[in-house]
């Protein structure tokens, strides 16, 4: 049935079959209370059909309509969670009510913090601003954490908020409405409030289409907590890292200045500039990502510095980055540690420590692996430097763990859990760390891994 010929039928059909159905009950009450069984049979029989009928006018409704209401349905989903990545802001709140109002019977939708009103839409909007305190019915959602239907009507056809509960200007214009919560880790961070004028205008699928919508938000808001939650992890995590500059390479580096001053002021210049550059990076708060390329800038500058403090011939480096992969973005402070490690934990008394830096690609990952040929380690100590333990081990050593855990766990968050760090080392012989970044390797022109 198309649907030009379903929206002139539909309603005589419908109004057909409610009349069979009150015909049918009426027979089947008269069959019982005169002891017709014929009649109470054929009532009961009637009635069977008449469901079936009634769910084959359903499925008349044609295919497209019904595509079209998901579609819609889907779309509207999806630009309530669009909205909803940034959290609960009156911005996101205004849009999202201003999507929601054209999907129910409501003349007004509104969305709270726990503390006050963030937006609403609908009705007289001129009368309400953001900033409201929440009414005594909001408060007792967040409260409870359940939905609520409620009323300051005189018939108080709602009954699930204290009838000498101060109202507010929104419970006065609107009076019945229909609060829900939006859940965060089981906590109310805030509602999502239907406004309607008559109690009649709210039925089972306005209550479906509340809690519904609720759940949807509640969700995204969860997904957006635990977002921030991870960022401000990752900022902790590169506070720690910087927490961990040596004082004694910062006074060392300074006397090494001092002293070049006398003896070779051009070269103390250059290492004051190359400082200055050092440490400016370091105390960045590392927000976002940067190409590698940067990040090995700043580890050819730890090793300036420390070039300078040691002697030339006592710290030798190498470095190869496969084409390409210098513009890898990473987080900040995940080579120049490992390379600080191996100067402060392998070096040798006498003879010259060799770091070698290599970048190359595998597959669809990318791996940067950091060696030495200083003092090693046993196998036993690598695992414990990893985990972070601090087990069994110097103030040193815990430091070195702390900085390849800290890498670690930030190559998992970025690039996923195919991310990793592996330390190989032998004692006496030297260390290679290697670390995974799984799936940006760079590709070429026509979208091959190069």
């Amino acid at each position: 049935m198309t649907g030009p010929s379903y929206a002139h039928r539909g309603p005589v059909i419908n109004v057909l079959l409610i009349i069979l159905t009150v015909a049918l009950i009426a027979l089947l009450v008269w069959g019982l209370l005169t002891a017709n069984l014929v009649a109470a049979v054929v009532a009961g029989a009637g009635l069977a059909v008449d469901i079936v009928l009634a769910g084959g006018v359903m499925l008349l409704v044609p295919e497209d309509m019904r595509s079209q209401a998901t579609e819609r349905m889907l779309r509207v989903s999806s630009s309530v969670l669009t909205h909803m990545n940034g959290g609960l802001t009156p911005e996101n709140c205004t849009a999202v009510c201003q999507l929601l109002l054209p999907e129910t019977t409501a003349a007004a939708v509104a969305m709270c913090d726990d503390e006050a009103l963030l937006a609403i839409v609908g009705g007289d909007e001129s009368k309400h601003r953001a900033g409201e305190p929440n009414s005594p019915t909001t408060r007792d959602v967040i409260t409870s954490g359940r939905m609520q239907t409620f009323s300051y009507s005189e018939e108080n056809e709602w009954l699930d908020v204290d009838d000498d509960a101060a109202s507010t200007p929104r419970d006065k214009e609107y009076p019945v409405g229909v609060a829900v919560p939006l859940m965060v880790r089981e906590h109310a961070v805030g509602t999502l409030e239907f406004f309607y004028r008559n109690g009649s205008d709210v039925d089972r699928t306005q209550l479906t289409i509340a809690r519904g919508f609720g759940e949807l938000l509640s969700t995204q808001l969860s997904a957006y907590e635990l977002d921030r939650q991870a960022e401000l992890t990752a900022r902790a995590e590169v506070k720690a890292l910087q927490a961990q500059i040596n004082p004694h390479f910062l006074f060392n580096t300074l006397n090494t200045i001092a002293a070049f001053t006398r003896t070779d002021p051009a070269k103390a210049r250059d290492l004051l500039r190359e400082f200055s550059a050092f440490y400016r990076r370091t105390l960045q708060s590392s927000q976002s990502l940067i190409p590698l390329a940067e990040e090995l800038e700043q580890t050819r500058r730890y090793l300036t510095i420390e070039k300078a403090r040691f002697g030339e011939d006592r710290i030798l480096e190498s470095e190869s980055v496969a084409p390409g992969c210098e513009k890898v973005m990473v987080p900040g402070f995940i080579v120049q540690p490992i390379v600080e490690n191996a100067v402060r934990h392998a070096m040798r008394d006498e003879g010259p420590l060799t770091i070698d830096v290599q970048v190359v690609k595998d597959g669809n990952d990318v791996l940067i692996a950091v060696a030495d040929d200083g003092l090693g380690m046993t196998e036993d100590v690598a695992e414990r430097l990893l985990s972070g333990s601090s087990q069994d081990s110097s103030n040193s050593s815990r430091g070195t763990g702390i900085a390849l855990r800290n890498v670690s766990e930030r190559l998992q968050r970025f690039y996923g859990g195919d991310s990793s760090v592996e330390v190989m080392s032998k004692l006496g012989e030297g260390t290679c760390v290697t670390l995974r970044l799984a799936g940006v390797a760079p590709k070429d022109t026509d979208g091959r891994i190069e």
